[in-house]
């Protein structure tokens, strides 16, 4: 035992000495770690606590306590039809919120096993990570990042968020020390978020605040921009890819980086089999399969309904003002009247007639000009005086001068362009000047939808194409009504005691104009043809002759007061052209002044807002529409009488509607053809439905050069007729063929005109000479 004891000594002694001698820089060595260890324990803590309250302005401010509580970002604010469906979004960053039990465990599972699989067992900052990262750069071998998800969102929050201002004085002295003092800042941050929200929130405001390119802010927006489906329905390939692209938008973005987007979600698919969440089996499959996108970058050219989202923007915002909220940012939830299926059989119906309209339209003017003046001659210089309209040609004089050939030269210059075409987009070259002689030459398009009772919008197109084509012809377009106009006049005639049986003959009177007599001619240039026929007669086959007699006798101002009283806003001339409708009206108008006649006198002033939400869900506002008795339930149904005559009536401009819409349902409608064809319209009326349309060029000069080709019957009501069919054959829709309400009280006359006999009338007025009516 002595001699084990005496050889343990010699041993340790002379260790020692060897240590002491050739390892002698060992020991001031072990004595730094030790001090540096004890400093760390102790300044550490004071390091922390300096950044906090940013000592000195050293280190930049922090959020305080209130705000990490209550955190915020920038939140679009969406726009959701009757039936439930979005519409799109206004935003600065397209981001809409979720909650937790609105993701798929799928994707739950992929982010935390993928980015942070001890998520539940730290709190907030990972130091087995943070060893992992330590070892990897020792050994030049990097093994990923060490940031938790709490920390991703402190990041996402706060200091990446530039407006908030958070760089102090160290910061300036290069990447380092700023990143230093972030990573700081992401550990404090943290500390609060895990003390202040539960591990299903931070989940779920992480991947709310994520940005995944392609203008897709948080998971919401990116499911639907991606995948167009919701966050709940995400399976676990797709929340691969998805949860694939936080490390690096671009970079893995299955767009524009196809090949790198499917190897980081199949790297991601590998950890959810390593983690045993997947089987080597499932691992395999699915590793196979190509992504599948169905993408659609959201803005406002895309989705449904883009002009109504356009035109009533200034409404909500100036709603928003009055409020104290930011229309861009504050995340309302705006409930509209629009229905969603309507709003598509509506978009169909256009597209579908207007691509073989448009090619008609071209083959009627191959080879010339579509501008032309009253005589149908082309209008000289059109595209040149056009041009200096424009803000290109504004923008060049500004820099070059007006008479500089740089100008023209560069208006000539052909560059890349995509255009639109009814075929889909086309990249070609064009100049300004060629852009716009081919945009020149489409036509236009609006429809909108309002149901007769309420006054809800239900469907509502305002052109042909949002992206290339902004101007709306529904509420801010104004034309010319044409014969649309008529049943204003009928209307106010039967006012005052006439009947819809009540007979004149086809001859045209003479009205006291400045500079002679203008006799007003029917639609075939012609001033009558003697026949004798009942007002309902005379508006179903849109006689020109009559309706200026019935307006002679009533007078203009009785007319426009009507009109104005029935739902008419724009300014109306009382001239005896009224009757012909030559005064400017919008399509909105104009429909909802059809519904006052449905609606048993009611006149309902058009809406497409119901009730607005803040983003929590809170109603701030309930809209109930605004009504008034215009006129009474008897003179209402009269003009619904008058108004079928046109798909009843022998003749009638409606009487080409098809079978299947007129069984078993009252239809009326009101066609309407402008001079020379610039415009044509058609108002269709059902017992619990007002559809209008409208047809044209950019131009009144752009038309038809037959009057026959271009009339409302040709131009405007097919698109009614196939929006209507579309709208019948879709059973879940609420509206059904039926028949038309009478009055509470009944009739006060009947409408049966062989049973009811008015006696003819001989109207005291200048009749042209014979010869010129035929």
């Amino acid at each position: 035992m002595s001699t084990w004891n005496s050889l343990h000594k010699s041993i340790k002694s002379n260790l020692r000495k060897f240590l002491l001698t050739e390892y002698a820089w060992i020991r001031p060595l072990v004595k730094a770690v030790w001090i540096l260890f004890f400093s760390f324990i102790v300044l550490f803590p004071l390091y922390i606590y300096s950044v906090s309250i940013d000592l000195f302005g050293l280190y930049g401010g922090m959020p305080g306590l209130k705000a990490i509580e209550n955190p915020e970002n920038d939140l679009s604010s969406e726009l959701i039809s009757a039936d439930g469906v979005s519409l799109g979004r206004y935003f600065r960053y397209n981001r809409s919120q979720v909650t937790y039990d609105r993701l798929s465990k799928d994707l739950i599972n992929t982010l935390l096993l993928s980015e942070d699989h001890r998520f539940y067992r730290h709190s907030g900052m990972d130091f087995i990570a943070y060893l992992r990262v330590a070892w990897g750069l020792l050994t030049l071998n990097p093994q990923g990042g060490g940031s938790t998800i709490t920390q991703q969102l402190a990041k996402n929050l706060y200091t990446m968020n530039p407006d908030l201002n958070l760089d102090g004085k160290l910061s300036r002295l290069g990447r380092y020390p700023r990143r230093i003092i972030q990573k700081t800042k992401e550990w404090i941050i943290s500390f609060h978020l895990e003390k202040n929200f539960t591990k299903e929130e931070i989940i779920a405001l992480y991947l709310n605040t994520a940005e995944f390119g392609s203008n897709a802010y948080g998971i919401q927006v990116a499911a639907e921009t991606y995948f167009n489906k919701s966050p709940d329905s995400l399976n676990i390939q797709e929340s691969a890819v998805l949860v694939g692209m936080l490390q690096a938008i671009t970079r893995f973005n299955p767009v524009y980086n196809p090949e790198n987007a499917l190897r980081k979600r199949n790297e991601v698919l590998y950890k959810l089999y390593r983690h045993n969440y997947i089987t080597r089996a499932a691992y395999d499959s699915i590793s196979r399969l190509p992504i599948e996108l169905n993408y659609r970058v959201q803005n406002q050219n895309e989705g449904l309904a883009p002009y109504f989202r356009s035109v009533i923007r200034d409404d909500l915002m100036k709603w928003c003002k009055e409020h104290g909220y930011d229309l861009w940012e504050s995340g309302l939830k705006i409930y509209t009247t629009i229905d969603s299926r309507m709003q598509l059989y509506a978009e169909e119906a256009v597209a579908e007639h207007m691509k073989q309209l448009q090619a008609v339209f071209d083959e009627h003017w191959r080879g010339r000009n579509p501008w032309i003046d009253d005589d149908f001659k082309e209008i000289k210089g059109f595209l040149q005086t056009r041009i200096r309209q424009t803000d290109t040609y504004k923008n060049l004089v500004a820099r070059y001068g007006e008479n500089s050939d740089s100008v023209r030269i560069l208006l000539n210059l052909k560059k890349p362009m995509r255009i639109f075409t009814w075929n889909g987009e086309r990249d070609t070259l064009f100049s300004s000047m060629d852009s716009l002689n081919y945009y020149k030459r489409f036509l236009h398009t609006g429809l909108i939808a309002i149901d007769a009772g309420s006054g809800a919008i239900r469907a509502w197109v305002g052109g042909i194409n949002h992206k290339y084509f902004k101007y709306d012809h529904v509420r801010q377009g104004k034309r010319q009504p044409g014969s649309t106009f008529k049943p204003f006049v009928y209307g106010a005639a039967l006012e005052y005691g006439y009947h819809p049986c009540y007979e004149l003959y086809d001859i045209s009177p003479s009205f006291k104009v400045p500079g002679g007599t203008w006799y007003p001619p029917n639609s075939d240039g012609k001033y009558g043809s003697g026949e004798k026929m009942n007002l309902r007669q005379a508006m179903a086959r849109s006689i020109n002759s009559i309706t200026a007699q019935v307006l002679q006798r009533i007078g203009e101002k009785n007319v426009v007061e009507f009109a104005h009283r029935v739902g008419i806003q724009s300014p109306l001339d009382p001239v005896p052209s009224l009757c012909l409708g030559v005064s400017d009206v919008s399509l909105y108008e104009l429909t909802g002044a059809y519904c006052t006649f449905v609606n048993q006198g009611i006149y309902t002033e058009p809406y497409y807002i119901t009730r607005i939400e803040d983003k929590n869900g809170n109603v701030i506002e309930n809209f109930v529409p605004k009504t008034r008795e215009a006129i009474s339930q008897q003179t209402a149904y009269k003009m619904v009488y008058m108004l079928r005559g046109g798909v009843e009536e022998s003749g009638g401009t409606s009487g080409g509607i098809g079978r299947d819409l007129k069984e078993d349902n009252e239809i009326g409608g009101k066609t309407g053809t402008t001079n020379n064809a610039s415009d044509g319209w058609y108002v269709g009326v059902t017992h619990n439905l007002v559809t209008g349309v409208w047809v044209g060029g950019d131009e009144r000069s752009i038309h038809f050069r037959s009057w026959d080709m271009g009339q409302g019957s040709r131009t405007a009501r097919p698109i009614w007729e196939k929006f209507m069919r579309k709208v019948y054959l879709d059973p879940a829709i609420e509206y059904k063929k039926g028949r038309f309400r009478q009055p509470i009280t009944g009739l006060d006359v009947t409408l049966d005109c062989d049973r009811y006999k008015v006696p003819s009338d001989t109207l005291h007025v200048e009749e042209k000479p014979w010869d010129d009516f035929h």
